[in-house]
């Protein structure tokens, strides 16, 4: 399958610079994708695994920082969608979710799906319920690839006798995203259903008869969990291209990347540090990661104390390039650059990723608050760092700082 790099009307924006790469993209500095409309990325930093087997929920309750009870709470009769060959009568929204180690620091991040249960699945005549519905419960969930390996040892370590099986199965199954402007901000946790699913027997619309014909499970569009603003998300099977994604509308992860960047989210073991990052400084809790009501899980005594103690005094926000004349500078900053406020001379944090002229970095507040306009790389003064609160930002955590007009 041939993927363009961005559709046809923003590259004649960029006026002939050949985009089939982010390292030429990556020129120029102005986000790519505001204003161009609904695009569709294939993740391919994400592998996909699953959780099989009758103490799958209870396995995964008391190792994740969310409650992930709900994935088993039966639905009763409320429907969300009309049933259809294509649409399950009802469906359950990911979860977002991370596993950290005992001292209560991030190791991975999961989003975890639901598969439908066959008796809410329409057989192929599309008149009645399918049969055969004992199969093992079981969850999906797409990972960082580049710790694949080693998350799935993680797991197994602490599986003991617990009747679950984790299994790779990222050659069958694919993570996929869908951003930018003009998605629906509609209440529904699923995009146009009808139009989103596939696999839904064979009676189905012609939007997703190629890609469903003769599958035994749905897929879906979901709201992605953490934000509304980061648009849809959803794992399909590897041989097709899901619903929804227009040919000349298909691009490069890296667009997605700059879009989070944008955003303030982190993703992954690789942006989010692993064994050293506290979630809350990476805003885990407002991106709807941890439940502070489901009780012991793995690391929960250092988020329990952080969040009542009630003050975060460091958190990963977007951040800029400049020169002195305030021109966008590209590919002058790596992660890890420490960044100082040059009036006060203190460290105000670290940058954590860099994508041409924009990064994130975890900062301290108060530094950043009263010298937003006084930042800098440590070693290269001539670079100048913009940091930017988030829309997502509830007020409160700026409250105990003070200056909110000072932050951009």
């Amino acid at each position: 399958m041939n993927r363009v790099a961005l559709p046809k009307s923003l590259a004649h924006r960029c006026r002939g610079i050949h985009l089939t790469t982010w390292k030429s993209f990556g020129n120029r500095c102005e986000s790519q994708v505001q204003g161009v409309g609904p695009l569709g990325s294939l993740l391919k930093s994400r592998s996909v695994i699953r959780f099989r087997g009758p103490d799958t929920l209870k396995f995964l309750q008391g190792l994740l920082t969310n409650d992930v009870r709900r994935l088993g709470d039966p639905i009763g009769d409320k429907t969300e969608n009309l049933p259809t060959p294509n649409v399950p009568a009802t469906s359950v929204p990911p979860i977002y979710a991370a596993l950290l180690t005992p001292q209560g620091r991030f190791l991975y991040d999961l989003f975890l799906y639901k598969p439908p249960m066959r008796d809410t699945k329409l057989d192929n005549t599309g008149t009645a319920p399918e049969s055969n519905s004992d199969r093992p419960f079981h969850l999906f969930a797409d990972v960082d690839a580049s710790v694949l390996d080693e998350l799935l040892q993680t797991f197994n370590k602490y599986r003991l006798r617990s009747k679950v099986d984790i299994d790779d199965v990222s050659s069958d199954f694919s993570c996929w995203q869908r951003y930018g402007d003009g998605l629906p901000q509609k209440s529904s946790q699923v995009e146009e259903p009808e139009a989103a699913s596939v696999g839904w027997g064979a009676g189905v619309d012609s939007t997703a008869m190629s890609s469903s014909h003769g599958s035994d499970s749905g897929w879906q569009w979901f709201k992605d969990p953490r934000l509304t603003s980061l648009g849809f998300r959803g794992i399909f099977p590897s041989n097709i291209t899901p619903p929804l994604i227009e040919v000349d509308k298909e691009t490069d992860e890296q667009n997605f990347l700059m879009w989070r960047i944008e955003k303030g989210v982190a993703e992954g073991s690789t942006e989010i540090s692993k064994g050293e990052a506290v979630p809350l400084e990476y805003n885990l809790a407002g991106l709807n990661a941890i439940s502070f009501d489901k009780g012991c899980y793995v690391g929960q005594e250092l988020i329990a104390r952080t969040h009542h103690r009630g003050v975060i005094r460091k958190r990963i926000v977007p951040l800029r390039f400049l020169d002195n004349d305030g021109k966008e500078l590209v590919s002058k900053v790596i992660p890890g650059s420490e960044v100082i406020n040059t009036t006060s001379g203190k460290k105000a944090g670290t940058v954590t990723t860099v994508l041409g002229c924009r990064g994130l970095g975890l900062l301290r507040l108060e530094e950043a608050l009263k010298g937003s306009s006084a930042l800098s790389i440590q070693g290269q003064e001539d670079v100048k760092v913009v940091a930017s609160r988030p829309d997502s930002w509830p007020s409160e955590w700026l409250q105990d700082h003070g200056q909110h007009a000072a932050f951009a």
